[in-house]
């Protein structure tokens, strides 16, 4: 079973990628809805809270999880790998979003590119330190953006109040030039049309839950010895730690299916 692991909604359009690219294997995600968001949270905090949920996801027979969480995956994914895995769990593989967006970007030689995200993620610098490793020397302008994810909550994706918000938040971007946009938190791709209009046609706004789902099935075709241990049943289940009418609508919108969606006491 694979482990799909975010702070809210976000990773649910990680998830519906990983469906349209890996459809039958067995998949459980879960969302920490009570402690959402993470992106004004410590470095130390996150990485509980994600070991909290690892420890919940690998109890449930996951021998693979995908922390779908930018902020998680730039402020925790090195040492849930490092410490807690080895500690814990040192067969099973814990993964996250920013690699495989990284070096999709590496692979374009751009000279400027744009990065979009939660508080946490911007001040990480995470993309900008992904890129180096890789080799690139693209210049890498971030851009917190904190206001997207409740406005997304709350279903205001199309409201005129968010298309103002976001002309604000890219207006920097915009008057830098640059020629790529990532959008560094697992919820814009909900607001990828209205950030493409805002950023113009020149502007390349890829969509990084595509990109993480190739890079997870190119991941399980070199790791043969982990895609043997995947059930491939089709079966999906879905856990919060906090359910709210709201949560279920959008969890619904999200993934385009009805769904049916349990509350965990995680914490």
């Amino acid at each position: 079973m694979i482990g799909v692991f975010d702070s809210g909604l976000g990773g649910l359009t990680v998830l519906k990628e990983f469906i349209r690219e890996l459809p039958d294997y067995d998949y459980i995600y879960l969302g920490d809805t009570a402690r959402l968001p993470y992106g004004n949270r410590s470095a130390d905090l996150v990485y509980g809270f994600s070991t909290q949920a690892c420890d919940y996801l690998f109890d449930q027979g996951c021998e693979l999880i995908i922390i779908a969480c930018n902020t998680a995956s730039g402020l925790a994914l090195r040492r849930l790998q490092q410490e807690y895995l080895s500690a814990k769990n040192s067969e099973k593989k814990i993964l996250g979003v920013i690699r495989p967006v990284s070096e999709f970007f590496a692979e374009k030689n751009y000279k400027q590119i744009g990065v979009i995200g939660t508080r946490g993620t911007i001040s990480s610098d995470v993309y900008k330190k992904e890129l180096q490793k890789l080799g690139s020397k693209t210049e890498v302008i971030g851009q917190a953006t904190p206001l997207l994810v409740p406005l997304i909550e709350e279903n205001w994706i199309n409201k005129p109040e968010t298309m103002k918000i976001l002309r604000n938040y890219l207006r920097p971007l915009k008057l830098k030039q640059i020629q790529a946009l990532i959008l560094g938190c697992t919820h814009y791709p909900l607001l990828i049309k209205q950030i493409q209009k805002v950023m113009g046609k020149q502007v390349e706004v890829p969509n990084p839950a595509e990109i993480v789902a190739k890079s997870l099935a190119d991941y399980l075709k070199r790791h043969t010895e982990i895609e043997a241990k995947l059930s491939q049943k089709k079966q999906r289940q879905y856990f919060v730690t906090d359910l709210t009418e709201n949560f279920e609508k959008m969890a619904e919108k999200f993934l385009g299916q009805s769904l049916r969606i349990n509350k965990t006491n995680l914490i």
